[in-house]
């Protein structure tokens, strides 16, 4: 389809944007490698960690980011992590065709917590006193504020949050900002760092999140005898942009809504989450019946697989394979559907789906460990608390 001019005289192709560029900091280490490679090998990312329970005085399974990242870009990793994965997402795309010259780049930051583990040493540590220069990068604005300043970028630059949907809503509010005639590209960052004991036993507590046994005993979606998930760490950024040489997939379309509800509970007739698969379908002008994949938010708890299972039956007749990856990168909330996205854009790219191992009784769609990719189209299905609920429909390039 050709470009057609918008506002401002920029020109935008109209039927999709293309995943150009992947950058990835997680539980697996610094580096969209580390993070395929452990999934394809059937690794998880969390490990033994000590300093946890109600007393701190216990080891809990989580998938934290290890120590990296460069120092100048805060004390802790947050930041660091934020500018890391924006690195190399930039530098991949430049690699495979991208070029940013004369183009207007904004960045969405998908964020639900912000710097937990860095508010609370400031608080509870430096009592509230900190010099200016170590308090200003905890702010919400200054991790982006360096990425926009590193690029010289100079389109619209914010944080979104819709709770562990975020990853799925900071690409469609990049399409809107792309339909708006606002910007050319954008650089979608999705970070989540709160795997910390202050927020792990308050998860724990709600019967959501497993910390005192492995990653395949708690997290088992689509199969007997799941627990919930694993709590775990990543920020994941990715170029949206049609003037790529080599994209990775092109995102169709996608849906958003809430279930208006409960602050936790998914609405038990799943009739907005049903709906909003729905509208993705309808936006991406993608049949159901030609859908291949269906990636499940799957986060091994009851409620979450319920609805999914719906969303299955009802909407796609039990045809696409299941992709599920919350038993192999735990769940990184906010960033969760960033990671499944950049997985789903990696699979088109390398040829091969990653999924976690099947471990007990399954649905007999769920596909058992990595698996060659049949093409087509994926749907990235997520689900946050508060009634969020997103999807996003991905082709190939």
């Amino acid at each position: 389809m050709k470009p057609e001019e918008r506002p401002g005289g920029m020109a935008h192709r109209l039927d999709s944007m293309s995943i150009g560029g992947i950058g990835v900091v997680s539980g697996y280490g610094w580096g969209r490698e580390q993070m395929l490679q452990g999934v394809l090998g059937g690794k998880p990312a969390a490990g033994l960690y000590p300093g946890y329970g109600p007393g701190r005085d216990e080891h809990a399974w989580v998938g934290r980011i290890p120590d990296g990242g460069d120092p100048a870009h805060g004390r802790g990793l947050f930041g660091r992590a934020v500018v890391a994965a924006a690195a190399e997402a930039v530098a991949d795309a430049r690699s495979r065709g991208w070029c940013d010259t004369g183009r207007t780049v904004g960045l969405v930051h998908a964020v639900t917590l912000g710097d937990v583990a860095d508010w609370r040493d400031f608080y509870l540590c430096d009592d509230g006193h900190r010099r200016s220069r170590d308090y200003l990068p905890m702010l919400p604005s200054t991790p982006i504020s360096v990425v926009m300043q590193q690029y010289g970028f100079h389109g619209p630059a914010m944080n979104v949050s819709a709770a562990c949907s975020s990853g799925n809503v900071a690409v469609l509010t990049a399409r809107q900002w792309r339909d708006a005639g606002l910007v050319d590209d954008v650089l979608c960052v999705s970070t989540d760092l709160s795997a910390t004991p202050e927020m792990l036993e308050h998860f724990v507590g709600m019967g959501a999140a497993v910390s005192d046994v492995d990653p395949f005993t708690a997290c088992r979606p689509f199969q007997e005898d799941s627990l919930g998930f694993i709590m775990a760490e990543a920020s994941v950024a990715m170029v949206l942009t049609d003037a790529v040489d080599r994209p990775y997939a092109r995102v169709l379309g996608g849906a958003m809504n809430n279930d208006a509800y409960h602050v936790v509970s998914v609405e038990p007739s799943h009739a907005q989450f049903l709906e909003c698969v729905r509208k993705a379908l309808r936006d991406s002008g993608v049949d159901a019946d030609k859908v291949n994949y269906v990636n499940a938010h799957g986060t091994g708890t009851r409620q979450c697989d319920a609805a999914e299972r719906d969303v299955l039956t009802t909407v796609f007749d039990d045809k696409p394979a299941i992709i599920s990856v919350k038993p192999l990168t735990g769940h990184c909330q906010g960033a969760a559907a960033a990671v499944e996205l950049a997985l789903i854009a990696l699979s088109y790219d390398t040829g091969v789906v990653a999924s976690a191992p099947v471990v007990a009784p399954a649905h007999p769609r769920l596909l058992d460990g990595p698996t060659p990719m049949r093409g087509g189209f994926t749907v990235n299905l997520s689900m946050g608390m508060g009634g969020n609920n997103s999807a996003l429909v991905v082709g190939p390039a």
